[in-house]
């Protein structure tokens, strides 16, 4: 079995030469790229398994690079991203996982924790092709969510969702008629609690309400409970 990929984008030198040496001796395949322009050519190229992505580079900003890895075509707008953010900026973590990324890290970071949060975002995209996954498209109305394919559609049109998402609506598909609060939807998914303040859930379910709703701003199938968290409705159109 051949060894993850990640690429970083990231203009110091100095920091992805550390990453990169610690990756490697954990056991993963990694390359670099100083700017946004090379780093999309080499998404293109080379079709990684994870990007690091820093917020901040010489020819364009990383919510700009993470916009056009998204739109790239089939597999390769499918591709994990964990952003680099500036440390105590929320809202360019908020922005950042609006437009697709996977996962965040600010800096200064410790390197364990980067291949800790590494590992979890793989290992999220691994789990829906692993032999234990159990094969069955669980539907809900209109609504079918394929987890042995990781696919999405409402009414045969494909929903699109990052990795994380997806995560995120299997878990609560699996819990349907449940009320999960904020830290037990992230625990289910991410193996941690909800960090204080962290509103990321929020971000994430607004998203996939955006995908998967007829009308997001009057959702029938993931529903809001004030002051406690959200529940997935079993009865759907």
């Amino acid at each position: 079995m051949s060894s993850p990929q990640i690429l970083m984008i990231e203009d110091d030198t100095r920091l992805a030469q550390m990453v990169g040496e610690y990756l490697t001796q954990s056991g993963f395949g990694f390359t670099h790229a100083v700017d946004g322009a090379t780093g999309l050519a080499q998404v293109q190229e080379r079709s990684p398994d994870l990007v690091i992505l820093d917020l901040m580079l010489p020819d364009t900003d990383g919510l700009e690079v993470c916009r056009r890895i998204r739109s790239l075509p089939n597999a390769l707008a499918k591709v994990s991203v964990l952003m680099l953010t500036a440390k105590g900026d929320p809202m360019d973590r908020i922005i950042g996982l609006e437009i697709g990324a996977d996962d965040y890290l600010p800096k200064p970071f410790e390197p364990r924790e980067l291949l800790a949060r590494i590992r979890a975002v793989l290992r999220r995209r691994g789990e829906g092709t692993s032999a234990t996954t159990p094969a069955m498209v669980m539907r809900f109305g209109s609504l079918e969510i394929d987890r042995n394919a990781r696919t999405v559609t409402v009414r045969g049109e494909p929903a699109e969702l990052t990795s994380y998402q997806f995560d995120l609506l299997v878990a609560m598909a699996e819990r349907a008629g449940r009320v999960l609060s904020r830290d037990q939807i992230m625990e289910a998914v991410r193996g941690r609690e909800l960090e204080a303040f962290d509103r990321s859930i929020d971000v994430h379910m607004g998203r996939i309400r955006a995908a998967i709703e007829v009308d997001a701003k009057n959702p029938k199938r993931i529903l809001t409970v004030r002051g406690v968290g959200y529940v997935f409705a079993k009865q759907q159109d």
